[in-house]
Order: C-alpha cells, then sequence, then structure tokens
C-alpha cells in the first residue's frame, strides 16, 4: 500500500509547501475520501484515496515547472492585492502553468532573483530555516559602514525579538555618502536584511537577490523571465 503524509502530497500537487498544506488542514479546506480531515501527521494511500482542496480535487503535478524571475521594485509577490498593486502575476500571466508559486517572497520595495515552481517538495526545501539555503543580496545604505557595524551584522543582530544567525558581509565601496555592500543569509524572517540594517542604524535605500545558493541572476532584465536549465534545477534538489 502506498502511503503518503497528507501535507506531503498536497505538497506534491503544487497548491502549498509543507507549511502551508499544514494550515490548510488546519482549517478544515481538506477533504479525503469526502471526509474533511483537521488531523497534522495523517497519512493517506495516494493511489485509492481522493483528496480535495476547497472542493477541488487535487493530483500530484506529473510534470513540473522551474522558472526564474526578476522581480522588480514596486509589484508583490502575491496573486492578488486588495489594494490593487501589480503583482508578479501580472508578468508571468502568459506562462500559464498551473500551481505556479514563488519559493520565499521578496517585499514591494525589493527586486532581484525570484524562483517559481509547481514542485512543492523542492519549495518546502528552499524556503525551509533547518535547509539554510543561502540567499545573497546586494545592498545599499545611508551613511558609512564602520568595521564594528559589519561584525555586529555577521554575528547576529535582534530582529523581531530572535537573533538572526551568523551571516556574511562585505563592504564593496563608500561613495557619496552611501555604502554598497554585498550580503548572504540563511534564513528568510519577513523584511530581514532591512531589519537586520535598522537594527545598526542604517536604512536601506536599495536592495536586490542576486542569488540563490550558487544560482545567480544574469542575463535577465526587469520584468524578464527564464526556465530552469536541468542542471539548475538538479542543483537546487541537492544543495
Amino acid at each position: 500500500m502506498l502511503m503518503e503524509r497528507l501535507n506531503k502530497y498536497l505538497a506534491s500537487t503544487g497548491v502549498a509547501s509543507r507549511r502551508n498544506a499544514d494550515k490548510l488542514i488546519a482549517e478544515g479546506r481538506v477533504r479525503v475520501n469526502g471526509k474533511t480531515v483537521t488531523e497534522l501527521g495523517k497519512s493517506i494511500n495516494e493511489v485509492n484515496d481522493t483528496v480535495m482542496v476547497d472542493d477541488k480535487i487535487v493530483k500530484p503535478a506529473s510534470d513540473y515547472s522551474y522558472v526564474m524571475f526578476y522581480k522588480p521594485k514596486g509589484c508583490i509577490t502575491s496573486l492578488n492585492d486588495e489594494k490593487g498593486r501589480k503583482t508578479i502575476y501580472d508578468y508571468l500571466s502568459e506562462l500559464n502553468i498551473p500551481h505556479l508559486v514563488p519559493v520565499g517572497r521578496l517585499d514591494y520595495d525589493t527586486e532581484g532573483m525570484l524562483l517559481l515552481t509547481n514542485d512543492g517538495d523542492l519549495a518546502h526545501k528552499l524556503t525551509h530555516p533547518s535547509f539554510e539555503v543561502p540567499k545573497t543580496y546586494l545592498v545599499k545604505v545611508k551613511g558609512e559602514m564602520p568595521e564594528h557595524k559589519l561584525a555586529q551584522l555577521r554575528k547576529g543582530v535582534v530582529v523581531d525579538g530572535e537573533l538572526t544567525k551568523r551571516c556574511k558581509v562585505k563592504l564593496l565601496e563608500y561613495k557619496d555618502g552611501e555604502s554598497k555592500l554585498q550580503i548572504t543569509i540563511t534564513e528568510g524572517k519577513n523584511r530581514q536584511v532591512r531589519k537586520m540594517f535598522e537594527s545598526v542604524e542604517r536604512e536601506v535605500i536599495f536592495l536586490k537577490r542576486i542569488a540563490v545558493g550558487e544560482l545567480r541572476l544574469g542575463g535577465l532584465s526587469r520584468g524578464g523571465y527564464r526556465y530552469l536549465s536541468e542542471e539548475e534545477v538538479y542543483y537546487l534538489k541537492h544543495i
């Protein structure tokens, strides 16, 4: 009998990451063979059981897609927005890939690399803190960045009441009253990079994600996208 955890099964369909699949279950939005399931950790028979989310049958995607997108500043990482702001899907509408979801988020004022996929297992791996996938950003802040402030960032600073993990920070240049830096973190807290610099009294005026692991943003213009190569997908799965 082919038994599988329900949250992993839901992730394989592309409707949510494993973490968000648990939320769907807890909210009573998932049914198995017509019965609502709220028990976390439940296993199902992936061949014989029928799984529904919000009254729609979901099945594992047979052909996954992996996309790199250069998110411009001034759009949100969401399917729609109650404020009427532009979303990443306004740039990606021609792809027409079912259940294509962003791997993590970039805030409204941040630009750069955003990966999207309907492979729920890979999305879970790349976003879960336990895997510590490095993400690299180019940052500009107002003012100088003396060594003692860089040391604070590298060692860890308090963000939203928690100490951030050690990270890599390199000062690239100081010019016209602004410091340009490169920072690599292994977490993904909300607006983390901005808050880290706020903790050392520096305001971020430009933020761009340039890499996830060794996969770098290059050859794309703002708003552009491309499919990942087989080698790139293999790398992400084994990062």
